[in-house]
């Protein structure tokens, strides 16, 4: 086993000695509790000071996943209604219109088909894009300059299509409507505190920035620099779809509890029940889109799900397994700076690998992603 374990070692050197990474940590975690922890490359580029699973970094959408489990536990306590309208918790979630094209520079605006309900907000089936992988969002974006996402319209009817983007911030709000807490505290209180994530948080202290890893991109040399790219201190709202910050120790911790079916230790987060339906298709007959195409190359590139894909509560399903690598039915995503997770019921193992660096999906880093995901399930051979 040790010389398995080893072989993970190696993956994550190769990445940064090959230039595919400025620096990257993995993390992986059976039913009996951690297995593995290993990093390569320093916290930022120019510096002494090693990247480690103890780093900060932002997770950006594996928040998704997180402000889901909260509206999960809600509902388990009867808290929360999923079948509700949104407008039923938001109020505001009635101005919502349906962004039809635009004559000139004109968006046509209009009334959505149908309610949309919390259920489609948990499954991005409400409308919601992102400007970055949806042309027409964008050019709206452009005109409009909203000054937060709140303001965005819909792309399609609730209940149409699956459209990946904004839907988990609205649900953050209406868990704050539920619960009559902002977002952050009730995450802190029922999700974070019972767990031991103590470096998980929207808002890091000094300290905690002071271990962050920084935004790398590639400049014109193709050399990877620290930039300055940050969210907002103190922000308005929480974001629930994108604001978290974490560690790899620490995120390890909530992926541990969903591999253990919602509980972790003496903290019973969710019911064993509701962990079974995240790992089962909730989106019917639609799909996650196999292809999403990127209208801002130097945030993200295409994303190529791939066919058949489907989506759970908070978790992109992986409906056929791959041979040497994760099983049929496991879960997982990722963040907007190449951070990536999954969970494996099946195998019971639970795993992920992260860098902070634009653009999103790039090539080389999914390559060390999968060299990671193989070695690990060939580890666990031995």
């Amino acid at each position: 086993m040790t010389a398995a374990i080893q072989r993970l070692d190696t993956v994550l050197r190769d990445a940064v000695d090959s230039g595919d990474v400025p620096a990257v940590v993995a993390v992986a975690a059976d039913t009996d509790g951690v297995i593995y922890e290993g990093a390569a490359g320093p916290r930022a580029v120019g510096s002494a000071e090693p990247a480690s699973a103890d780093t900060v970094f932002r997770i950006a959408s594996m928040t998704k996943i997180v402000t889901t489990v909260a509206a999960l536990k809600l509902r388990d306590e009867g808290r929360l209604d999923f079948a509700a309208p949104v407008d039923a918790y938001c109020a505001a979630f009635v101005e919502v219109r349906v962004l039809d094209g635009f004559d000139g520079d004109r968006p046509r605006l209009r009334q959505p088909a149908r309610r949309a309900t919390v259920e489609q907000l948990v499954t991005h089936t409400a409308g919601f894009a992102y400007g970055f992988w949806d042309a027409n969002l964008a050019t709206w974006e452009a005109v409009a300059k909203p000054t937060s996402m709140f303001d965005a319209p819909m792309v399609a009817d609730p209940g149409t299509r699956l459209v990946y983007g904004t839907s988990t911030d609205w649900l953050g709000r209406v868990v704050e409507a539920a619960t009559g807490q902002p977002l952050d505290e009730y995450l802190t209180a029922h999700v974070f505190a019972p767990l031991g994530m103590h470096a998980t948080t929207f808002d890091p202290d000094d300290a905690q920035r002071a271990r962050c890893v920084p935004v790398h991109a590639r400049d014109e040399r193709s050399d990877w620099v620290a930039t300055d790219i940050d969210w907002e201190r103190s922000p308005r709202w929480w974001p629930g779809g994108h604001g978290l910050y974490s560690t790899p120790r620490d995120f390890l911790v909530f992926q541990r509890m969903l591999l253990g079916g919602g509980t972790l230790g003496d903290a019973r987060i969710l019911a064993p029940s509701t962990v079974r339906e995240a790992f089962t298709n909730q989106i019917g007959d639609l799909c996650f889109p196999a292809h999403i195409g990127t209208v801002d190359a130097a945030t993200t590139g295409d994303f190529l799900a791939g066919p058949g894909r489907k989506w759970g509560w908070g978790l992109l399903l992986d409906t056929t397994g791959s041979p040497g690598m994760r099983s049929a039915g496991s879960g997982g995503w990722a963040g907007l700076f190449n951070t990536y997770f999954w969970v494996d019921p099946h195998a019971g193992l639970t795993a992920a690998l992260y860098t902070q660096t634009r653009p999103f999906v790039d090539p080389r880093i999914l390559d060390v992603y999968a060299r990671f995901e193989r070695s690990l399930y060939a580890a666990r051979r031995y």
